[in-house]
């Protein structure tokens, strides 16, 4: 039997496994974009940027292609640093050390991450986008060295940081896990899967 072919727009192999599993679709045939394919996050939206990437994979693959994107928004920080989270510093040490400096004692610290993930047809056109949401606050230091945003931002359903959740909380907790879980219902019935 033939599987349908989805190209997740990544080219990072735990990101693809990530949403593979959060998709949950055993009959699909699933594989990362090209090596050389690098796209330029140019758009003023996640909904923008998700688009940007996974119409380019699949314009390059001739394949159904999933993108996301995704950013930590912080509620006194007017919801930066947002869609510039990956660029919000040079690294992710300087990251993590300018957003503790801009809320420095403030009790105020509710954040979330969001994820907007995007469904593009073989022919780059927008089939599907949905979003997903996760609620936390920002911890005052980071829960273990050498982390990202995920080790600073505290989910209190799992009583954790983001970078702690396991495999199955973040398909339940996680922005992703949310954005994914709202699309393969539609992927399913796209493809004719049961």
């Amino acid at each position: 039997m033939n599987f349908p072919v989805l190209t997740i727009a990544s080219g990072n192999p735990k990101k693809v496994y990530e949403i593979l599993e959060m998709l949950d679709v055993l009959s699909l045939k699933v594989k990362k974009q090209p090596e050389y394919l690098n796209v330029e996050e140019t758009g003023k939206s996640y909904l923008d940027n998700a688009f940007l990437k996974a119409k380019a994979a699949s314009l390059e693959t001739n394949t159904w292609a999933l993108a996301d994107d995704s950013g930590l928004e912080v509620d006194y920080l007017d919801g930066r640093p947002g869609i510039y989270s990956a660029r919000y510093a040079n690294n992710n040490s300087e990251k993590l050390s300018k957003l503790l400096r801009e809320l420095s004692d403030i009790p105020y610290r509710s954040a979330k991450f969001v994820s907007c993930m995007v469904l593009c047809d073989p022919e780059g056109n927008l089939v599907k986008d949905t979003t997903g949401i996760c609620w936390g606050e920002i911890l005052k230091e980071p829960r273990y060295p050498n982390g990202e945003f995920e080790s600073i931002f505290w989910v209190k359903e799992a009583n954790c940081v983001y970078g702690e959740l396991s495999y199955s909380q973040l398909s339940k907790l996680g922005s992703r896990g949310k954005a994914a879980k709202n699309i393969a219902p539609f992927l399913k019935k796209e493809f004719g899967i049961d």
